[in-house]
């Protein structure tokens, strides 16, 4: 039986959760879907390129979304919009987590968790903190910038 190579980091805050991970193959998607089942993971984003096959995600009930965008950037503001969207659309259920992950879970991932946290009303530096604590050597410098940037309700100011 396969295992994770990587232990996740659950990222709690204000009702919301989310699942931080390293990017599954197919040949250990399975030991990724038992961890989904303990946090009731009933949507995985994925933010890089694909690495696995998502019909045995689909197949556990579990919705995929991909928000891919470039290794150690920051999203676009379509990303963002998206990737704030589905937040709502998701923590309106009980107890659901998102599952997310770019290749490492230290970048792409992290970065987009870090948003929702500020759009919850944690302060970016704050918001970075609270994740490295849980997922450490997480956000690169240019992401880490570009989030002490960004402002509440999706903007960025330059």
């Amino acid at each position: 039986m396969a295992s994770l190579p990587n232990p996740p980091s659950l990222i709690e805050y204000k009702g919301k959760k989310f699942l931080i991970f390293d990017a599954p193959n197919d040949d250990n998607l399975s030991a990724y879907i038992r961890e989904f089942k303990k946090h009731n993971v009933l949507h995985v984003v994925r933010v890089c390129d694909p690495t696995y096959s998502t019909e045995p995600l689909k197949e556990n009930g579990i919705q995929v979304t991909e928000l891919a965008f470039s290794d150690g950037a920051s999203p676009p503001r379509s990303v963002v919009e998206t990737w704030l969207s589905l937040v709502k659309e998701v923590n309106k259920t009980a107890n659901a987590t998102i599952g997310i992950h770019c290749v490492a879970g230290l970048g792409r991932a992290p970065v987009l968790v870090a948003i929702a946290l500020i759009e919850s009303g944690m302060a970016p530096a704050e918001a970075v903190e609270f994740i490295r604590k849980r997922r450490r050597g997480a956000i690169n410098t240019n992401q880490l910038r570009w989030l002490r940037q960004y402002k509440k309700n999706g903007c960025i100011v330059m």
